[in-house]
């Protein structure tokens, strides 16, 4: 399916490559005889997010077209998942069994923002390279062995802010923005790109992530004459502000943020939908390149209940982050070991990984997805109408303490 895409590579689970026949010690992981590698992740099968399975399902999915399809010259991917209930503690203890017990590879596609944080020390230990974590902190830009997809906040926030100004023209732009680190990174990146564009917030309102009830924070987005208003929160956030905002006949440009572009979104909200921008560093699950095709087709295929959005391709493009590297691992003709892994994550440049683009990692600066698009549900599709540019720069140089 996928062949053609990376040199004929496929996805996460067969690598072609003129792999140097002269290694005769194995890493930790490595099969050389059986050309199979073992790598792991841990994920919330139980606790207060399964549905975050979702993400998982689409890494598996991914490894196993590619396990089936014998698209990489024998290359085998023994992709082993634990349940961490989402609890830091437990993640340092799945991680750790994962690493000792199964003897794996490298952590790849692990779920979770705050579990991979308290991982990281034991896995910089171990000395186990992760591979695209599933969760979003400025920490993993700095760690040498930690190379993720998922942007900053405060990046997006400000690309939907500069689109806002240059892309609508609107001048009355409005914040509303959960109060917690996800608010609050966003808020960030957001005032920078304000500032740099010369302009002042009409409004800027914090909200607690249980907000159900949008109201009063629309009636202060209404007295402010704001002609744009960007939230940063969940998809029920978002949903329940569109819905104050109809019921008020408040009518205004609304951004999102990525993980809202959703057909879950689309449940909560109906025909409120319509019309609504979301800056994302994925593209629309509805696109016709190669690599989302192929996310649907095996998707559909091994986990027909699960839904087609950007939770799933957002776990199958960080699967697919793993394979990019072993892959350029595999071309390199070196050893296949853990350092020499790290050492050509760090040579990749404006590289196509599942869903996103431009990413790029170099020693000391792990910001991997540096590009994002506007996309827009407009009649009954998520459709791309920014192709993807650079993050704004001021908010994206931020972030380094550039």
């Amino acid at each position: 399916m996928l062949d053609g895409i990376w040199k004929g590579v496929a996805t996460a689970a067969f690598l072609i490559a003129p792999f140097a026949a002269t290694q005769t010690h194995a890493e930790t992981g490595v099969d050389l005889e059986n050309k199979v590698i073992t790598i792991g992740a841990f994920t919330p099968i139980t606790g207060p997010v399964p549905f975050y399975a979702t993400l998982t399902h689409a890494s598996e999915a991914y490894f196993k077209m590619l396990n089936e399809s014998g698209e990489v010259d024998g290359w085998t991917f023994n992709f082993i998942t634990k349940d961490d209930g989402y609890d830091p503690a437990r993640s340092v203890a799945v991680a750790r069994s994962l690493v000792e017990d199964d003897k794996i590879f490298a952590l790849a596609a692990p779920l979770g923002t705050a579990t991979n944080v308290a991982v990281i020390p034991y896995a910089n230990e171990a000395g186990v390279p992760i591979i695209g974590p599933v969760g979003g902190a400025s920490q993993f830009f700095v760690e040498p062995s930690v190379f993720p997809l998922l942007p900053d906040y405060g990046w997006s926030a400000g690309a939907s802010a500069e689109y806002a100004a240059n892309g609508l023209g609107h001048t009355k732009i409005a914040l509303l923005w959960e109060n917690d680190e996800l608010g609050k990174s966003a808020k960030r990146g957001f005032d920078l790109v304000m500032s740099d564009l010369g302009m002042e917030p009409v409004e800027s309102i914090p909200f607690d992530v249980k907000t159900t009830s949008f109201s009063a924070h629309i009636r202060r987005i209404q007295n402010s004459g704001a002609e744009t208003v960007i939230l940063y929160g969940s998809n029920a956030n978002l949903a329940a502000a569109l819905k104050a905002a109809d019921l008020q006949g408040v009518d205004v440009a609304w951004f999102g943020p990525f993980f809202t572009a959703d057909p879950s979104t689309l449940k909560l909200t109906g025909d409120l939908l319509e019309g609504v921008y979301f800056s994302s560093w994925l593209l629309p699950v509805a696109s016709d390149e190669p690599e989302i095709v192929a996310y649907r087709e095996a998707v559909a295929k091994y986990y027909p209940k699960d839904p087609v959005g950007v939770l799933g391709l957002n776990g199958w493009s960080n699967a697919a982050l793993f394979h990019k590297g072993f892959q350029m691992l595999l071309d390199s003709g070196k050893e296949i070991t853990r350092e020499n892994m790290v050492a050509v994550m760090n040579t990749m440049e404006d590289a196509a990984v599942g869903g996103a683009r431009g990413v790029t990692f170099v020693e000391g600066d792990h910001r991997g997805t540096r590009q994002e698009g506007i996309i827009q549900y407009k009649d009954g599709e998520f459709v791309l109408v920014r192709d993807f540019q650079t993050y704004p720069s001021v908010a994206f140089d931020a972030s380094m303490g550039q």
